[in-house]
Parts: C-alpha cells; structure tokens; sequence
C-alpha cells in the first residue's frame, strides 16, 4: 500500500527519561525511523575519577534512582575484582535478596503503572485508580513489600547505603526477616492475580528474530555475576564485556548503541527468559505457561510478560533465601578487607532492563578509570530495527493506532533513558 505517514512523538510518556519516536514514511517508503535520546549526557564516570574506591558504589548508585541497588551492586563486583575480595556466602545471600527486591520494584512499576495503561484504556495510572482501584491497590501493596526488603537488607529502599565492598555495614533483624517472610507468602496471591490479569490483556502480534544477551549461571537464574551467553550461541567471560557490546556513537542520539553478532541485541527481562528458562523456578515456569510464553519468544511486546514471570520467580527465591538466613542465622561481620590496592575489574549484573557492566581501574585506593555500559542504551539499536520491521506492517492503519504501537514497543522495552546516556567523546573543533 502507498501511504505518507509522519510521527513525531516528543517526548514517549511513561517511561524514564525522554526520548523521541520520529518516523517518516513517504509513499510507501519508510524515509527515517529513529529513536532519538535528547538526554544530556551526565558524565559519571568522569566524576568517579580521583574518588576512593569505597566511594564509588554510592555515586554509581544515583546513576538512577529505579536501578540503584543494581548499580551500587554492579559496583561493588567491579572493585572487590579490582582489588582481590570475596565476599562471604552470608553477604552473598542479603545481596540476592536485596536484588530480588529491586527487580520486584521496578517490575511492579513497569507491569502495573506504566505498560497497563495501554492495555486497559487510560492513559496513565491516575484515572486507572478510579476504574480499577482493585488493580492499582495491589500494585501499591506489592511495591510496599518489595521497598521493605531493600529497605531491611541495605538500610533504605533508595540509593543503598549499608552495603559496602566485602559486605554489609548494617544486618536485617529477625523480627525483620520474620516479617518479610509472612509477607512473601502473602504476597503469592497477588502474583497470581497478576498473571490472570495479564492472561485477560491482548499483546499485540509482531515477531521479529533478534540476539538476545544475559547473565547466565548453570545452577541458578542469573542476576549477579556469571558469564556473558547468547541465544546465538557463545559465552564470555564478564571481562570481555567490551568484545560482545561494541558500543558506538549514533548521530541522532546522546546514548550509544551497542551490537555483538547482528546488527543489534536485546537485553532484559525477555532475553534472560529465552537464555536461561531453565534456571526458572518451577512457580515461574507455571506462570509462564499460563500466559503462554515459551522459549525461544521473538515478541518484544512479551518483555512485559517475561517481567510478570520474573515477579513469580523473585517472590519464591526471595522466601527460599529469607528461610535460609532464618535458619543459619544472619550474624554481624566485618566487611571483608581487600588483597591490594590496586587493580582492574569488571563486575556485572542483571538490573531490571537488563545486563549491566561496570569496569574500574583502581590504583592506590583511587580510581583512575570507569566504564558503565547501561542496559537501555544496548537495547536502542534493537527498538529502532523492530520500529524499522513494525511500521510497513501497519501501514494501513490510522496515524494514531500507528503512533500508539510505536510508543507501546518502546514502553515495552522499559527504558531507562537518563540512565543510558551517561557519556560522550566531545570534540571540540
């Protein structure tokens, strides 16, 4: 069909940051399909340089205030690398459980606040209270259960400020850990009326094959440490982070963008499902057959759904971890000190949206060196290639159902642009 269509939606609501969808077809020839990040850059790897190494998990962690415990925990991997620590088994557990808060956090926020609108009439999550109070009352109650953990394990729900390199400088109490875990098997029931909600909601049909990148461990679901795996095939180690990212710069941009071995990769919820379903919990994989997603899904609109199957995993490896510090006991100790002074190491994790690298060089106690390498800005590249697949297809609908499917992949996605667009090569000429 010949078809002229302009979009230009300044700025996408609902999502972090802002950033533009400009399209522009013209007679049936799709001319630009960009997703441009207006963010400006902000520089923090910059502001690392100079600072103790003690200090950098802490301004990493305002790199963003949804992912701060996934920065803060990314940074503290790269330093004990750098500088020869291992943290004790009981450190690594109260960290697990504080991920899995922030994972729920940021998933409940996505599901329920900023993608249902879409799919049950309103636009935004304001008049969702009115029509369906029930809906956005279950979410508050999850999101208060999931800020408490963080809140219990690292001190705060925001920027955590208990956790240090080699361990933690304040411990969850029992009473704590007890109330937690009342609430997590409380809390099952709201899980699984999310995923009857979502079986209700109509994902729009697109597929589009596509690389997808993640952590993967063999013996768990991944989210701190592991190796680097593709659903192309191919493992690396998290040092050789930068021969499977290869970011670079894009001239309509302010964020990178990033390819390994197509043009473009997907990281985040549905790319860890595809990459290490295996590794889900039993409840998890009860929750994605209910919504009928299966390994390998090429749909990005299932993000979302990935998100909601990730919920039903974190709540049941979030009670598994809570039993087991019952049962052995959360006890005080000193954080673990480091080998050397002096390094270089890469740490990464899998924040909500997805692999998250940090690289520092550290001499004398001081870092000289950062790179952070943001989920959001390895997904660009892929949102502009399914925007380049999307649009043809429907290019006989009217400009605003083409507009609403544009912005609905992108929320999709759930970008975190203020975090993607950290650093620039600025030349001045």
């Amino acid at each position: 069909m010949s078809a002229t269509v302009s979009v230009n939606v300044h700025h996408v609501t609902r999502v972090e940051g802002h950033g533009n969808i400009e399209v522009d077809v013209q007679n049936g020839e799709l001319k630009k399909c960009n997703f441009a990040i207006v963010e400006t850059p902000r520089f923090f790897e910059a502001m690392l340089r100079g600072r103790p190494y003690g200090e950098a998990s802490h301004i990493t962690s305002r790199i963003c205030g949804i992912c701060a415990v996934g920065h803060a925990t990314t940074s503290l991997r790269a330093t004990e690398k750098a500088l020869g620590v291992e943290p004790s088994e009981q450190t690594v557990l109260l960290r697990k459980l504080n991920f899995h808060g922030e994972i729920l956090d940021s998933h409940i926020l996505h599901v329920y606040m900023l993608v249902a609108p879409d799919f049950l009439g309103v636009g935004s999550v304001i008049p969702l209270a009115k029509s369906a109070p029930d809906v956005v009352l279950r979410a508050l109650r999850m999101k208060k259960l999931s800020g408490d953990i963080c809140k219990y394990i690292c001190g705060r729900h925001t920027h955590p400020v208990a956790m240090t390199v080699g361990g933690f400088t304040h411990f969850p109490s029992v009473e704590e850990l007890e109330d937690l875990r009342v609430r997590l098997d409380a809390v099952r029931a709201d899980v699984d009326s999310t995923v009857e909600l979502f079986q209700t909601l109509r994902i729009p049909d697109f597929e589009r094959d596509t690389e997808y990148i993640a952590l993967h461990k063999d013996d768990e679901y991944a989210f701190i440490d592991g190796v680097v795996a593709s659903s192309d095939g191919g493992t690396w180690p998290i040092e050789d982070y930068r021969s499977v990212t290869n970011e670079h710069i894009v001239q309509h941009s302010s964020a990178k963008h990033a390819r390994n071995r197509r043009e473009s990769y997907m990281v985040g919820a549905l790319a860890r499902f595809n990459v290490n379903y295996d590794q889900l919990h039993p409840k998890a994989k009860q929750a994605a057959d209910a919504l009928n997603l299966k390994p390998k899904c090429t749909n990005p609109y299932m993000n979302t759904v990935a998100q909601v199957v990730e919920i039903a995993h974190c709540v049941e490896n979030s009670a598994e971890i809570v039993d087991k510090l019952l049962e052995r006991g959360v006890k005080w100790e000193e954080p673990v000190p480091p080998a050397r002074l002096s390094g270089e190491g890469a740490g990464s994790c899998e924040v909500p949206r997805g692999i998250l690298f940090h690289n520092y060089v550290i001499e004398d106690g001081k870092v000289t060196g950062a790179n952070c390498v943001i989920p959001t800005s390895q997904n660009l590249a892929n949102v502009e290639a399914d925007m380049r697949a999307l649009v043809p297809g429907i290019l006989d609908k009217p400009k605003e159902d083409i507009t609403l499917a544009l912005e609905m992949l992108v929320r999709a996605y759930d970008p975190c642009i203020s975090c993607s667009a950290h650093m620039l090569d600025v030349k001045f000429v």
